[in-house]
């Protein structure tokens, strides 16, 4: 509602544009933030509260009633309405108009009334500004030119505007009708009269202010100027022509008295509209849906019969609230198009950026809207000779169907509405599909061809905007604020409460769910299966919301984090730890940060790469850890390229084991270029040096120097080999990755450099490996074996006893018949899969080394998990899915 807009908005807005304050103690962020969730679920209790009120006060009057006076409303008072409505939201745009001349700021008025009349249409009639009206606002205004603390003045003087009229107006109004005040409040007053001179005082303080106060007011470190005392009449005037003309809306909605009878006062009714406003933004309600229509049945009801009173207010909610947000959107469409044209016509300015961040709310807003709108539908009787005139043309079954279909679509679009928010691809594919069923079911169940125009217009809106919602995240991942949860529980409680007021007069029995017919209590029959079907699919989703694992949260690394694991790998004799620094993975310490364990997140699959680092003692302690962290969150645990040593470990941890291949690791001890085995190697090497070739190996403090022409390498390897980065278990080019490692340069014979291998140093005495190797395209061939003898020679001067050189997938399995059906195919790959990895080509590479060959294993749960499992580890390794199957 208008009054639960602007009192949310000032809040909201002020939530975005204002630098926080210091905490009052130490505990009171956490108190605070404990109660900012709990109060969506107190607005639903308050509006089941109001639902309530309603049932009591309409517990004689029929669903019938209320359509009927709504259906002869005279034409002259609709349009009469529609003209005060269009008024009132020029004076709002007014409260802009204001705050930029407070500002002396100069911005068009036809940009004023833009941003102020469609954010507060959205926060109108959706509430929850801070999703709606707020971002709007803001970012039409800082699109504008309008620095950060511009646009938080404008909004706290449009605060003080809002409230000025209201204290004004209804100051006076409930002094000159001092309404009773509802006993429920436990409010120790008769009547709204010493609330209105309350007011009248708070209004005259703030003129007494504007007058004598020159300095700004400081709030929450941003000055607000305050206006003169002109500039203050006309904030009191403006608002006070607002609230006036909201207020005439209704007026012009209500029945004119019968003759010879005194109706009611057009004062009577606005301080009943104020009071009622009141207990709207009390509320926290959305728009104040229910309360404000509580609160005038309550206080009106005496002079005016209910049924007439809630029509009037239904058809105030449809020109009032629902118009103006149509015009809205519509108003933004066509702004987005001119920016796109503008941004055509610019495109290196980039112009029109900012308007589609608008676009997935607005699409939001929409579908949540036409889930409200299909539930509504389902709960309402169907116009009859519709009815009577789908009963030729179409079988019973497809009518029943249809409306039954419809209601489960209009739950799912409230629940979508959170997934098109975030940008979720699946959220729109889905609704889509959803939107195009609610327009046919819309036909079939009742000729409702006004609900499938709404609908159409809504999925026309959203089909051509697939560009805007690329997260691919998975829907059911996405969390539901407290904030939606309310949402969506107030639709569909109003829905069914809707329902049971409209067939409240039907004689309820168990046959009731089994009658099938278009006449009599049929309508009620659909709206009772209907309402169950609902309730299932929405108690079924929160249930299993509710039961589901925790969704697992990745956590950046930290500068610490990385120098904690490069030193655990400085001292581990193997130096796969090292992948720990590339940053892509998550890493899993001890308490004493002694050892780690580093995994990547997959679907369902966390998958740990290599075994633990660390102490013997702590290693298989992380394992169970990270075992009993994947069962928290509903994973699969598996380890990928573990050692033959371990294999009791995830054994232990109730996985199965599958041979991937074998590791090539060269004893440096009995390295060297002498024999026939390695005349190959011999040559090679012989022939770089003689071609002016050499080696350097230079330490992690002189990479940095480097990193220009080595990037540049590696963008031209990557180019010429058509390929693009790996990660995982490979490593990539990063430059914070690189400046912490040793490096190996390959220099041409004039100084230049064409090959490069980062280099990985295991423990004293143990083993060293390289990770990124890059070359020019100009290098000659064989530049890679004399970089791999020149480093081994290295590391056997260094004191190394291994140089590692990594696995040859799928390399050492059995392919006997009785071998399990895993190795029988592992072995068909490796022999018949070179149109897709040069597998056998690989081993021989590496064979030429005469390396000790090392079996590598994957530990993961069997049976019908293993095909999933796979495909996960391939899609790590490959950035995706895509990556797998192309280079």
């Amino acid at each position: 509602m208008r009054a639960a807009e602007s009192a949310g908005a000032t809040a909201a807005e002020a939530e975005i544009a204002l630098p926080p304050s210091e905490p009052v103690s130490g505990d009171a962020p956490s108190r605070w933030a404990f109660l900012r969730k709990l109060a969506p679920f107190a607005t639903v209790l308050l509006f089941g509260g109001a639902l309530w009120l309603l049932h009591e006060e309409l517990a004689g009057f029929r669903y019938r009633a209320v359509t009927r006076y709504l259906s002869t409303l005279p034409p002259s008072h609709i349009l009469l309405s529609i003209v005060l409505t269009a008024l009132g939201y020029a004076a709002m745009t007014g409260y802009d108009a204001l705050a930029f001349r407070n500002i002396r700021h100069p911005l068009p008025y036809r940009r004023i009334a833009l941003a102020s009349f469609s954010g507060y249409a959205f926060s109108n009639s959706l509430g929850h500004p801070l999703f709606t009206g707020t971002p709007i606002r803001a970012r039409l205004y800082s699109g504008w030119g309008l620095s950060v603390l511009q646009v938080t003045q404008v909004v706290l003087f449009c605060f003080l505007t809002f409230w000025l009229g209201f204290l004004t107006l209804g100051g006076a109004t409930f002094l000159l009708e001092p309404l009773p005040l509802p006993r429920f409040l436990g409010v120790q007053l008769e009547s709204a009269r010493p609330l209105g001179a309350l007011f009248l005082v708070a209004v005259v303080l703030y003129l007494m202010l504007a007058v004598r106060r020159r300095k700004p007011i400081l709030w929450k470190g941003v000055e607000l100027p305050l206006p003169g005392i002109r500039l203050a009449l006309g904030q009191v005037v403006l608002s006070c022509l607002d609230w006036g003309l909201a207020g005439a809306v209704l007026y012009a909605l209500l029945p004119p008295p019968a003759p010879g009878q005194a109706g009611l006062s057009f004062t009577a009714v606005l301080a009943a509209f104020l009071l009622s406003q009141l207990f709207g933004v009390l509320s926290q309600v959305p728009a104040g849906l229910g309360v404000f229509e509580s609160a005038m049945l309550l206080l009106l009801t005496p002079r005016l019969p209910a049924p007439v009173l809630l029509g009037a207010l239904v058809a105030y909610r449809g020109i009032y609230y629902f118009i103006p947000l149509l015009v809205a959107s519509l108003l933004l469409a066509g702004n987005e198009v001119l920016r796109r044209r503008h941004q055509v016509l610019r495109l290196a300015r980039g112009v029109g950026m900012r308007a589609s961040s608008l676009v997935p709310q607005v699409l939001s807003l929409t579908t949540f809207l036409g889930g409200a709108l299909l539930l509504v539908s389902g709960a309402t009787p169907a116009v009859r000779w519709r009815l009577n005139w789908l009963d030729h043309l179409l079988p019973l079954p497809v009518i029943e169907l249809s409306h039954f279909v419809g209601s489960l679509a209009g739950v799912a679009l409230l629940l979508l509405a959170v997934g098109l928010q975030r940008r979720l691809d699946a959220a729109y594919q889905l609704t889509v599909g959803l939107l195009a069923t609610g327009i046919v079911v819309s036909l079939l169940k009742g000729l409702d061809y006004e609900e499938a125009i709404a609908l159409g217009l809504m999925l026309a809106a959203l089909v051509p905007c697939h560009r805007h919602f690329y997260r691919k995240a998975a829907l059911t991942n996405e969390p539901f604020t407290p904030a939606w949860i309310a949402a969506i529980a107030i639709v569909v409680c109003g829905a069914v409460w809707l329902g049971f007021f409209s067939y409240k007069y039907v004689q309820y029995s168990d046959d009731l769910w089994w009658t099938f017919t278009l006449k009599g209590s049929g309508n009620a029959s659909r709206f009772l299966r209907a309402t169950v079907g609902v309730g299932a699919l929405a108690l079924g989703f929160a249930l299993w919301r509710l039961l589901r694992a925790a969704p697992h949260k990745a956590q950046p690394l930290t500068e610490a984090d990385l120098r904690d694991a490069a030193r655990i790998a400085a001292g581990s004799p193997r130096t796969y730890a090292y992948l720990a620094l590339l940053g892509d993975k998550q890493v899993l310490f001890n308490e004493p940060r002694t050892a780690f364990l580093m995994y990547g997140v997959e679907h369902r699959s966390w998958v740990a790469l290599g075994d633990p680092v660390g102490p013997e003692a702590e290693r298989a302690e992380l394992a169970w850890q990270f075992r009993e962290i994947c069962d928290q969150h509903g994973g699969l645990p598996v380890f990928y390229q573990v050692s033959e040593k371990r294999l009791h470990l995830y054994v232990d941890l109730g996985l199965s084991l599958i041979k991937l291949g074998e590791e090539a690791r060269v004893p440096l001890a009995t390295f060297d270029l002498l024999g026939r085995n390695r005349k190959k190697l011999r040559h090679a090497h012989r022939r770089s040096q003689d071609l002016g070739f050499r080696c350097e190996v230079h330490p992690a403090s002189e990479v940095t120097q480097h990193l220009p022409e080595l990037e540049r390498i590696s963008a031209a390897w990557l180019k010429e080999k058509s390929t693009r980065e790996k990660g995982f278990s490979l490593g990539f080019f990063d430059p914070n990755y690189l400046e912490r490692l040793p490096i190996a340069l390959v220099r041409g014979p004039e100084g230049e450099i064409v090959a490069f291998a980062n280099i990985w140093p295991g423990a004293p005495g143990e083993e060293v490996s390289i990770d990124l190797m890059r070359h020019t395209g100009q290098a000659p061939p064989g530049i890679m074996d004399y970089l791999f003898v020149e480093l081994m020679l290295w590391g056997r001067q260094q004191g190394y006893g291994w140089f590692n050189l990594g696995m040859a997938p799928f390399s050492g399995l059995e392919g006997r018949t009785i071998a399990p059906l895993w190795s029988r195919l592992g072995t068909l790959v490796f022999r018949h899969g070179e149109h897709f990895y040069n597998f056998q080509g690989l081993r021989s590479y590496k064979d030429k080394f005469e390396p000790v060959w090392e079996p590598r294993y994957l530990a993961c749960p069997g049976g019908l998990a293993l095909p999933r499992v796979l495909a996960d580890v391939a899609s790590l390794v490959s950035g995706g899915y895509r990556g797998v199957i192309a280079k």
